[in-house]
């Protein structure tokens, strides 16, 4: 029977997406650490991931529209039901564990988070009062931060369960807790949630509002930023150049995600609980100085590993504000009859912003550096602030 209240609901879809990002979290380290000890090169495991990304541009543009013609409780669950088919994937002999089946297996589990992130983030719209702005921001960056430090959290859960139980085991025991979740899910999530009032067409799925077109396109910078030096440069630098194991690279990234999703739940402390357009340009100008500062130290050998760690620190927290800010904006922003057909669209143009930043990070690393992959950040967030200046100042 379906639980009533907004605050039950809340719980049920926060309890949900935490499940999720647990067990999404700790699958990637898993398959990074599992196929790095069968000998395979950094390159291949990369192309593991290639689909992961790549679906989540096409997922959130469709996964709105489902979602509205369905409802948000058909999308969130249809979400854990194909990260548990992903994982069953993964329980065959070691010998089908090729590249092009594991690839497989990672798109289908690109699909099921960004069908669970855009229902979890939509459903939030819809459980809190129109006349309730603050409590809206508080929840979606409660929702936000924790989620980030959980799958920080999920780096260390993979590695743990890889040593305990070995991968098969390590896989069995998430698609058994992910198929529990999803039998309670099934029975307590509200029916009607999400579900538009009219059947939204095909050409529905892009959106119409010139605040959100702004707005997604500030975020697709925003993100193409974090990820054109963090997803492979920087890695790759912490160990050719500092000469950090992998366990000290991973340990750090996954400490740097956690703590990047605690200042997520504490940014409307920082930022007002009610902030407009005005604040997205005022935080993005202000990030955008960080990356451009340690690639100006970096040039002149200013103390690189000190600089590097202070830098990414400072980044990773003034990005979290950023990030949170722009949650709360397009859920504020969303039409309340078929919500999730404008958050789709926003994390659509997130996703084709880390697909970008991906892809520029190893280019731009192999032929420039690190330095070129921070004066592009630099000016990917600056672009994102001038985008910003298009929003709604109230």
């Amino acid at each position: 029977m379906a639980l009533a209240s907004p605050l039950q609901q809340y719980a049920l879809v926060t309890g949900n997406y935490w499940a999720f990002t647990l067990t999404d979290g700790a699958l990637r380290m898993l398959v990074v650490l599992y196929f790095y000890g069968l000998g395979y090169s950094p390159l291949a495991i990369a192309l593991l991931f290639v689909f992961y990304e790549l679906f989540g541009v096409i997922t959130n543009l469709l996964g709105g529209w489902l979602g509205a013609r369905l409802g948000l409780n058909q999308t969130m669950n249809l979400g854990l039901a194909l990260q548990i088919v992903a994982l069953g994937l993964l329980l065959v002999p070691a010998h089908w564990l090729t590249v092009p089946w594991v690839m497989g297996a990672q798109a289908l589990s690109g699909i099921a988070k960004d069908l669970n992130k855009m229902s979890a983030k939509s459903a939030i719209k819809l459980l809190v009062p129109a006349s309730a702005p603050g409590q809206l921001y508080r929840w979606i960056a409660l929702l936000t931060g924790s989620k980030n430090a959980l799958k920080g959290a999920g780096f260390f859960l993979g590695g743990a369960l890889l040593s305990a139980l070995g991968f098969t085991g390590a896989v069995l025991a998430m698609a058994i807790l992910l198929l529990l979740v999803w039998l309670f899910s099934l029975t307590t999530l509200t029916q009607s949630l999400g579900r538009a009032s009219r059947k939204p067409k095909f050409r529905d799925l892009f959106s119409k509002s010139r605040a959100i077109n702004f707005l997604s396109a500030a975020r697709l910078f925003l993100f193409g930023a974090r990820d054109v030096w963090f997803v492979v440069a920087l890695p790759v630098f912490l160990a050719s150049e500092f000469g950090w194991d992998h366990w000290r690279v991973g340990g750090f990234l996954a400490l740097w995600i956690i703590g990047y999703g605690i200042v997520q739940s504490l940014a409307p402390k920082l930022t007002g609980r009610q902030p407009s357009g005005r604040h997205a340009v005022h935080w993005a100008l202000l990030l955008s100085l960080i990356p451009a500062a340690i690639a100006f130290s970096l040039t002149l050998s200013w103390h690189a590993p000190t600089v590097l760690v202070a830098g990414l620190l400072t980044f990773g927290a003034l990005f979290a504000i950023n990030s949170s800010l722009h949650s709360f904006l397009i859920v504020s922003y969303a039409s309340d009859d078929g919500v999730s057909l404008d958050v789709g669209f926003y994390y659509m143009a997130n996703a084709l912003g880390r697909l970008l930043g991906t892809l520029l990070s190893g280019w731009l690393f192999q032929s420039a550096g690190l330095g070129a992959c921070l004066w592009v950040s630099s000016a990917f967030i600056a672009v994102a602030a001038l985008l910003s200046l298009g929003l709604p100042k109230r």
